[in-house]
């Protein structure tokens, strides 16, 4: 079970990873430019990572070391759904869905699939430090 609704919040990270990339297409990048906007949506993305894996982790209800291999399980699916929408679904060259993934040349994508793989621990952890608030209140 616990994999299922894993796939169900997966879902959501990309309904909401999908909109921050039309955002980015639609508006930072005529309004910023090309490499500020996609800093910006970076940060976003980010921050829509970490929100929604700590609104998700009470329902999954996992344990540390679940939590670690559900952020792989994450990293590997957007891994996937990444490059299959570029190859098969947009058409893209392998150097352009490289381009995302070279530091060197500010390719951000590495960064997001380890805070992907790490957001359900982050997320727990979050939970854990409210708990220990509310306890001292």
């Amino acid at each position: 079970m616990i994999i299922f609704k894993s796939i169900v919040v997966w879902l959501v990270f990309i309904l909401a990873e999908s909109v921050n990339g039309t955002v980015r297409t639609l508006w930072l990048i005529p309004a910023l430019g090309p490499s500020l906007a996609h800093t910006v949506s970076f940060i976003i993305g980010s921050l829509l990572i970490v929100t929604l894996a700590t609104l998700f982790v009470p329902w999954l209800k996992l344990s540390r070391w679940q939590g670690l291999g559900i952020g792989l399980l994450w990293s590997s699916l957007t891994l996937a759904f990444e490059v299959g929408l570029g190859r098969l679904g947009l058409g893209y060259s392998w150097s352009q869905i490289g381009a995302d993934y070279d530091i060197a040349h500010g390719g951000l994508m590495p960064f997001g699939l380890v805070l992907m793989a790490l957001s359900p621990l982050i997320g727990r952890q979050i939970w854990r430090g409210l708990g220990d608030r509310q306890q001292n209140n």
